[in-house]
């Protein structure tokens, strides 16, 4: 999608998931500027959201981020997202929900 990015990750109990995401911004932000991938820098926002889920839900959860764009036809991304606080019952405020940019190309 234009405008974010799902990321299926496995990692060990003992690595802190904000390193893991603080270096894959570093580096793809770093990669996409060397390279000149798009007009002006490229910034990624301040913060990042992150849902845990079982091995055994791995093919729906691969399945899921193959189908963005049919999701986002239906909602934006935002939307998608803030349901999904909901229906985790995650406690938000929202100050710190991410602003939504315009992904037109």
């Amino acid at each position: 999608m234009p405008d974010h990015v799902h990321l299926l990750l496995g990692i060990k109990p003992n690595m802190a998931l904000s390193n893991m995401i603080r270096d894959i911004k570093a580096n793809s932000s770093k990669f996409i500027n060397e390279k000149r991938l798009v007009a002006g820098k490229f910034e990624w926002q301040i913060g990042f959201g992150a849902f845990s889920y079982s091995h055994s839900q791995i093919p729906v959860i691969a399945k899921y981020i193959e189908n963005q764009k049919m999701h986002h036809a239906k909602k934006t991304f935002k939307e998608e997202y803030l349901a999904f606080l909901k229906l985790y019952n995650v406690d938000y405020k929202d100050e710190f929900i991410f602003e939504e940019i315009d992904a037109a190309p």
